[in-house]
């Protein structure tokens, strides 16, 4: 019986507030310690919440104010907006399959993105300015889930055993195609390139958080809508159908969104692997299966492991900053032998 299947509502406030907390504690940390009171009054000026808080005696430095600020807060809000983002993918991926072991990562579509990215960085340019990394990775991802359809319905039908090793391939051999991109490209571009590859998100922007925002916004809000059909899905295509669902069609609209979603999230963060597996699994623990319980609670549950990834990444070899990929594939491939172990 899961723990909060009754008190979901309940649930969503508590890791709403453990998600506030911890955002506001890890910004605190890395290579120079900032006390957490601090951040807050940073926070409340820069906001200029009301006369008094704007005419309030400023008792920190301009470069304490420029690390919060300019560059940790920004890294923080994008680390919750992509592991919220992440970890919805998985679940809307792990209920349209009906595959415990679906996630973009593992799905092709980060690699797939990740293709689109280091093309558009190395060899094509921003061709349509801003907005061309986040088009080309999207592109990506899409061609790449396409890609793993295509060749899970070769030979007799298409299963969920298929569609895991597909992707598995798939995955593979566009890694293959991007790290030559890396090595055929100019040298130091290709080290910044490789750095990305491996997820981080230090490169966050205030300007930038729009998109990555945006996007998580409305896909939870279409998800959310989708939630029955998804409901349907996991119970059976013959079931669904009967319910008057467009199986097929549902699943297409399903794989274009999170095709978006991983795109523009891998756009910003780079390639990182394992949120869209570990956390739909730990949240069905808490709420069970219904996907209209699940998404919110994963959404705020993968933000909150990003969150706490990325701290580990700041803080393990600092003042260097660890790529936040190499963290979450620890914690992502630790988790992914228990779940075979268990299922």
């Amino acid at each position: 019986m899961p723990l909060f299947r009754h008190h979901t509502g309940p649930l969503i406030l508590l890791l709403s507030v453990i998600l506030i907390l911890s955002a506001l504690y890890v910004t605190s940390l890395g290579a120079a310690n900032v006390p957490v009171d601090t951040i807050w009054a940073i926070i409340q000026h820069k906001l200029s919440l009301g006369d008094q808080l704007s005419n309030q005696a400023v008792t920190w430095t301009r470069g304490k104010e420029a690390i919060i600020w300019q560059i940790r807060l920004p890294r923080i809000l994008l680390a919750v907006f992509v592991g919220a983002g992440l970890a919805l993918v998985g679940t809307c991926l792990q209920a349209v399959t009906r595959n415990s072991m679906a996630d973009p990562y593992l799905f092709g579509a980060s690699a797939g993105a990740s293709l689109g990215a280091v093309l558009v960085l190395l060899h094509v340019g921003l061709f349509l300015g801003p907005f061309s990394l986040p088009l080309a990775a999207f592109l990506g991802a899409l061609l790449s889930m396409l890609l793993v359809l295509f060749v899970a319905q070769q030979g007799q039908g298409l299963s969920q055993q298929k569609l895991i090793l597909s992707g598995v391939a798939v995955h593979f051999i566009l890694m293959s195609v991007t790290n030559y991109l890396i090595f055929a490209g100019e040298q130091k571009a290709a080290v910044s390139a490789m750095f990305w590859m491996l997820g981080g998100l230090g490169a966050a922007q205030w300007s930038q958080l729009i998109f990555p925002f945006s996007t998580l916004l409305l896909a939870l809000i279409i998800m959310l809508s989708w939630s029955k059909k998804l409901n349907a899905i996991m119970a059976g295509d013959e079931t669904a159908t009967t319910l008057g669902i467009n199986v097929n069609r549902t699943r297409i609209l399903v794989f274009l969104l999170c095709a978006l979603v991983t795109g523009v999230m891998v756009a910003f963060s780079g390639a990182i692997g394992f949120v869209g597996l570990m956390v739909p699994h730990i949240v069905r623990l808490l709420v069970g299966a219904d996907n209209s319980k699940v998404l919110p609670v994963s959404a705020l549950l993968g933000a909150l492991l990003l969150v706490w990834a990325d701290a580990l990444a700041r803080v393990l070899i600092a003042p260097q900053d660890l790529p936040v990929g190499i963290v979450t594939a620890i914690l992502g491939g630790s988790f992914f032998i228990f779940l075979m172990a268990k299922k």
